[in-house]
């Protein structure tokens, strides 16, 4: 087998059997949606949540008709703590409690650095990394005293340079420093809290918002000379969030076939 091509889907193995779990950014087409479906497919019960109204709810009727099973929903805006509180009051009405939260909700943009605005800053950093702080802090209120797990999503760009990403690439170097000490935190209450870094996963709203030349030249520097497909991404988060990663706590896991 190729490992240049698409993969064949990975069926579930209930990973998460009868695990309770909160999804944000779960709408649309990328990695939000994908964890939400494999995480169905694992045998969780799903909570899915998004800012977009409209495509909440086209995102749960998609993900029942390929699973066969219902998501919950609710509307939630990571830049507002009241939201955020709004979200977990929810979850504890549907599950009573919460064993997993996925923190996929993040923001970017293309602005090189010398003309980036303060509210082209500002955006990107409340969704990708104030969101990721609030989510994680209610998240660690909640679960402290019997345990759970948190999975946050960063990026590459967290640790390597590419030109008009500053603001993005600062938010997911937070996101991975957050990881860090919320995991050491966290190992005190029973909690794990990990990240995923991705390098480059292919979706169609990535493609509407990048220009081919770019993409042309993400891929040309993956090993594999393709980009991830969503869902494998989505299998490294559902490791993280399943007891196959015990023993892991403030770790970042790179999901990339870059050469460098």
């Amino acid at each position: 087998m190729s490992l240049s091509l698409p993969p064949t889907y990975v069926e579930g193995h209930n990973l998460l059997k009868d695990k309770r779990v909160i999804v944000t950014a779960a709408a649309g087409t990328g990695i939000g949606f994908s964890v939400a479906k494999r995480c169905l497919e694992e045998g969780a019960s799903v909570l899915i949540s998004d800012i977009h109204e409209g495509r909440l709810k086209d995102s749960a009727v998609r993900l029942e008709k390929e699973t066969g099973v219902q998501p919950a929903t609710s509307l939630c805006n990571v830049t507002s703590q009241e939201d955020v509180d709004r979200l977990f009051v929810t979850a504890a009405q549907i599950f009573g409690e919460t064993d997993v939260v996925i923190n996929n909700a993040g923001l970017g943009g293309t602005a090189d650095l010398i003309d980036m605005t303060d509210d082209q800053w500002h955006v990107v950093l409340d969704v990708t990394l104030n969101g990721t702080f609030r989510m994680t802090r209610a998240a660690m209120q909640t679960m402290q005293g019997r345990g759970g797990v948190i999975v946050n999503n960063a990026s590459v760009l967290g640790w390597r340079a590419q030109k008009g990403q500053a603001h993005y690439a600062a938010a997911k170097a937070g996101v991975m420093a957050l990881t860090r000490c919320a995991g050491v935190e966290g190992a005190e209450l029973g909690i794990r809290v990990n990240a995923v870094a991705p390098s480059l996963a292919m979706h169609p709203f990535l493609a509407k918002v990048t220009t081919e030349e770019l993409l042309t030249e993400l891929t040309a520097k993956e090993a594999y000379g393709r980009a991830a497909e969503v869902w494998e991404v989505a299998n490294v988060m559902v490791f993280l969030a399943s007891d196959y990663s015990s023993y892991m706590t403030g770790e970042t896991v790179s999901v990339s076939s870059q050469r460098a």
